[in-house]
């Protein structure tokens, strides 16, 4: 089996339509910018089920699919909270920042790590997958709410529910990776949630 299964093409197609979303959101088409992050969404549920079901796993995918959920959720929310782009509810910056340096504050230690003690597994646990969710889900609530030109009280409680499962996700992340200095070294995977 080569590297370029379906589940890897519908990874790379998340990530070309990265630009396509930014550009339709700068140019104030939020309706085909909504439809385009959706299709990036679908493909993010796709991938990963055509990869266990078709037994198409592999080592691009396992680096792929993460890099592409993190690259698409990160200029997702990056996009939606520049004031300079004109939207009816932008995301707050603290949220972004917030999102955004748990991430690499998680991906960092995970480094450091595997440097100092050698490579561990980690995997994506059941918070950082519901962390994903949760951003996908904000994202989408802001959009369609700038889409339809509209303020709405749905838009702040994402956001509040976003930055509690961050706070969450983050601190399971801690207690799981003090077990894993503990843990023997095994082969090396992406870190992600």
């Amino acid at each position: 089996m080569g590297n370029l299964t379906l589940a890897n093409q519908l990874t790379i197609l998340r990530i070309m339509l990265i630009p396509a979303f930014v550009l339709l959101v700068v140019y104030g088409d939020l309706g085909w910018a909504l439809l385009t992050f959706l299709v990036a969404g679908i493909t993010d549920a796709l991938d990963g089920l055509i990869a266990r079901r078709a037994r198409q796993r592999t080592t691009l995918g396992a680096w792929l699919d993460p890099m592409a959920d993190k690259l698409l959720l990160v200029t997702t929310f990056v996009v939606l909270t520049l004031p300079s782009i004109p939207l009816t509810n932008h995301l707050p910056l603290w949220l972004t920042v917030f999102v955004i340096s748990r991430d690499v504050v998680i991906v960092g230690v995970v480094a450091i790590i595997s440097l100092a003690i050698g490579p561990r597994t980690f995997r994506p646990s059941l918070w950082g997958k519901l962390a994903t969710a949760t951003y996908i889900l904000t994202s989408v609530i802001v959009m369609y709410y700038n889409y339809r030109a509209e303020r709405s009280a749905i838009v702040d409680l994402a956001v509040w529910v976003a930055l509690a499962v961050t706070v969450v996700s983050g601190a399971d992340y801690f207690v799981k990776l003090r077990r894993l200095i503990n843990e023997p070294p095994a082969v090396e995977t992406p870190a992600s949630s």
